[in-house]
């Protein structure tokens, strides 16, 4: 039995866009965070927010040596609710090991870049009342509740 890949705090990460080659990783990543597998959810996530995207930065990855080690999927969404055009994140995961050096913040900080390119001024995200862990995360981004019962932060 080949031995679990462990992240190396010392490995610089890069993000840049998700690539088909990327999603099993990104699977694998998100079943050790959350316990359940979804490989065909996030193929369909690729699909949507990766592939056949012309915006650049709607689905990101963070790489080290070769292993995913955090992701984050957005778009620039136009008139839901009657609110004018924002971005909006869906998911952001992040290895454990990677969370306290700020990766999640990195991932964050690019999505946030490409929405501001696209000329938004705010980004919205959605999250269940008892994840604490990311609605701290969303908070320590300077997200804070919007009109809609989401959070949301200004980008400029």
């Amino acid at each position: 039995m080949a031995k679990a890949q462990r992240s190396d705090p010392a490995e610089p990460v890069g993000i840049r866009g998700a690539t088909a080659a990327d999603m099993p990783g990104v699977i694998a990543l998100d079943e050790a965070v959350t316990g359940l597998r979804k490989p065909e959810y996030w193929r369909e996530m690729f699909e949507r927010y990766g592939a056949a995207r012309r915006e650049p930065g709607s689905f990101l990855v963070a790489e080290a040596a070769g292993r995913i080690e955090g992701f984050i999927v957005g778009e620039v969404r136009a008139w839901e609710f009657g609110s004018p055009p924002c971005g909006w994140i869906f998911a952001v995961q992040v290895r454990a090991a990677r969370r306290v050096q700020g990766l999640g913040s990195r991932l964050f900080d690019a999505v946030c870049e490409s929405f501001r390119a696209a000329g938004v001024d705010r980004v919205r995200t959605m999250l269940a009342r008892d994840d604490t862990v990311i609605h701290a995360f969303f908070r320590s981004q300077g997200m804070t509740a919007g009109p809609f019962i989401q959070l949301e932060m200004r980008l400029d």
